[in-house]
């Protein structure tokens, strides 16, 4: 005969509730309940289990309670059912007993009531005595399978009969996601197939290139393998430095760096240097030395912009007074103005230039002044007069009429992306260090600034040709028009000289960022691009906020701080893989939402961790050090519940190159297959490698 529903619920019966509180409900497992198997859920399953589920009757519904820990109690008295017979003395029997976490409520579909409906949180708490029961098999997946839009399936819950466990691509990058683990456990595996199994599933809807953009920041060169294959179905753009066949040049040039970025690469001080290198990028930037270019349109617009950073520049000093309380200071600017004029006569012919010549030489005549002192003669200005700078910025002002006006009204910006020659910027700073007399604070930051750009290792990365333009930088790095050229950028930073990594990384973060808030200034709507950062504890790393100057690596954590609070309004979904969370900066675990936690042994990464969740879920977070290789742990904005997920098999060809060295294989010569391994020592192709392009002869091959 078949059950009734009533019949069929008090077969699952387990136990009771004997203790309820808003974060753990206590129950009494009933001496019938099965110790390791239970056959009377549908079919042979383990029970019962740490981190498994369980459901207790509530109103319209059942409370999902997931167990977090069992016990044995001793009992004087047994609790049995049925009739008693009590001419008879029960002997003490020990009694089990479990606590839940309640994690939400479970109820039937009001379309399908063969379906069941999973939701976060519950209504109300059962009683004293309620009954608990096991789920079947189609309320056990309807819990682990909750969601909406669960596009892309990443894994399966041993824990819930193997259902699968998928989530929403716009849930899981959208709002930042955390990978964390020990070394080995699979994070990289985790990040590469979440890529591809997402970029799978949407070329499958849209029969074609997924218009989607993945750049991933690769500091152990791993994920060229994974995405760099001839026969793989996404296509992929890799930047490296030395690249191979196939693979494209790094390049991060210095002129895509703000001010930021310069003082922290040049250690500029706060008080002197980095003053002057933030007016030095300006006047540079604004076409103070030479041309950015060959042709008559961009000699024009160098000199447009010079033009118009002096006309600013005198304005400022005529209204603040520093032409009669800082005359001599004001009249060497301009004698040096004078003599930029002459050097850009040349390039962009103009009876205009002569014009504000003719003007200066008239001031300087008027006020200027001298004596010897030891033999030398020492040149000083008196006061100019108003009327005399006010003649300059009128012939300033007609010369840039027809040029077409004045341009950046505010004045040049030291962090706006305009091509220009770091030589340029270090002799700049020299003549400028010369005007102000403050030679002896700016000789070092000259000194390094040339050093570090005749370094070759240095200059392959950030050398600046004018080969590339913005636009085409962007266009390389980003991605064209519906992503044809590729779906995925991997940039290999495993080659960037370490003087230089943290800066490189850094521009091209913010440099994705800030293209992506002036798309969706201009179009109106977000561009979905989603950045990858490996080692992030390296990279992220928190920093004191007391430093007055701060390191490449601190601005390198500020630029990401700042893409994590804001990223996600302009489309930008951050992807962070880490080993030691308790590295991390805070600022920007704090606005991660969704996190796949792999193996984590150490304990103050697993504090930082349990911290990362609610008190009552805090159970299923000490798997974290039992946890096996491709198993993982999802919580957060991605999934309706914590959940522990095996993740798919990823084919090798799309793994990256990740895996631990087989010391034993190279001591025996074979691999665990059986296979040969290479195991002869060739060190010339090593050392042509290590001495190409250095300066005197590469070594021979020894006779």
């Amino acid at each position: 005969m078949s059950q009734t529903p009533f019949e069929h619920t008090g077969s699952l019966q387990i136990g009771t509730v004997d203790f309820v509180s808003s974060n753990e409900i206590k129950v009494a497992l009933d001496i019938e309940t099965p110790e390791s198997m239970a056959l009377n859920a549908g079919g042979p399953r383990p029970f019962p289990r740490v981190n498994s589920y369980v459901l207790i009757p509530v109103d319209n519904g059942f409370l999902v309670g997931q167990i977090g820990w069992l016990t044995v109690e001793r009992s004087a008295f047994p609790k049995r059912r049925g009739m008693q017979d009590f001419g008879l003395i029960d002997l003490p029997y020990p009694l089990r007993k479990l606590s839940l976490n309640p994690l939400g409520t479970l109820r039937e579909n009001p379309n399908d009531s063969d379906q069941y409906v999973f939701q976060r949180g519950a209504d109300a708490l059962p009683s004293v005595g309620a009954a608990v029961v096991l789920p079947s098999e189609r309320q056990l997946r309807s819990i682990v399978e909750s969601g909406e839009r669960r596009r892309v399936k990443i894994g399966t819950s041993p824990l819930a009969g193997n259902a699968k466990v998928c989530v929403d691509p716009n849930r899981l990058f959208g709002r930042h996601l955390a990978v964390l683990g020990n070394t080995g456990s699979g994070k990289s595996c985790s990040i590469a197939g979440l890529i591809h199994w997402s970029l799978e599933q949407a070329q499958e809807i849209c029969s074609g290139q997924p218009n989607a953009r993945f750049i991933i920041l690769d500091p152990n060169g791993e994920y060229s393998h994974s995405f760099g294959g001839e026969n793989s179905a996404i296509k992929a753009r890799i930047f490296k430095v030395n690249p191979a066949g196939g693979e494209c040049s790094l390049k991060v040039p210095l002129w895509l760096w703000n001010s930021a970025e310069w003082c922290s690469f040049t250690q500029a001080s706060a008080k002197t240097q980095r003053p002057l290198l933030k007016r030095a990028l300006r006047e540079v930037k604004a076409g103070w030395i030479g041309a950015t270019g060959s042709t008559d349109e961009e000699n024009k617009l160098s000199l447009r912009r010079y033009l118009s950073s002096t006309l600013i520049t005198l304005q400022r000093d005529l209204r603040s007074g520093a032409i009669k309380t800082d005359e001599t200071k004001f009249g060497f600017r301009l004698k040096a103005i004078r003599d930029d004029l002459e050097y850009k006569q040349g390039e962009c012919a103009t009876t205009r230039l002569n014009e504000i010549s003719k003007a200066i030489d008239d001031a300087l005549q008027a006020t200027h002044n001298s004596f010897k002192k030891e033999g030398k003669q020492i040149d000083y200005y008196r006061a100019f007069t108003e009327q005399q700078v006010e003649i300059v910025i009128t012939t300033i002002k007609s010369s840039l009429e027809t040029l077409g006006g004045i341009t950046y009204p505010e004045g040049p910006d030291e962090d706006v992306p305009l091509f220009f020659k770091g030589s340029d910027l270090a002799d700049h700073l020299e003549i400028l260090s010369n005007q102000e007399n403050v030679s002896q604070y700016l000789d070092f930051l000259i000194s390094r600034i040339r050093t570090l750009l005749s370094d070759s290792k240095m200059n392959a990365v950030i050398g600046c040709d004018g080969s590339i333009t913005l636009k085409q930088w962007l266009t390389d790095y980003i991605g064209k028009d519906k992503a044809e050229d590729g779906s995925v950028t991997v940039i290999d930073l495993s080659l960037v000289p370490t003087e230089v990594v943290h800066v490189v990384t850094a521009v091209i973060a913010r440099m994705v960022f800030e293209a992506l808030q002036r798309y969706m200034k201009i179009n109106g709507a977000a561009l979905p691009t989603v950045l990858v950062m490996e080692e992030a504890h390296t990279f992220i790393k928190r920093y004191r906020d007391d430093v007055e100057n701060h390191d490449a690596a601190a601005v390198c954590c500020q630029v990401f701080e700042h893409i994590a609070r804001e990223g996600r309004k302009f489309g930008l979904g951050l992807v962070l893989s880490s080993q030691r969370p308790s590295e991390l900066s805070p600022t920007v675990l704090s606005q991660c939402n969704t996190f796949l936690l792999h193996r984590i042994t150490n304990d103050r990464d697993q504090e930082l961790v349990h911290r990362l969740v609610p008190d009552n879920l805090k159970g299923l977070l000490r798997d974290l050090p039992l946890l096996p290789s491709q198993s993982a742990i999802l919580l957060g904005w991605a999934s309706e519940l914590p959940i522990l997920v095996k993740m798919n098999d990823l084919p090798k060809s799309q793994q990256p190159r990740s895996d631990d060295p087989d010391f034993w294989g190279s001591w025996v010569g074979k691999d665990e297959e059986g296979k040969q391994m290479l195991c002869s020592i060739n060190w010339l192709p090593i050392v042509k490698d290590w001495q190409a392009g250095q300066d005197g002869e590469i070594e021979g091959e020894d006779t």
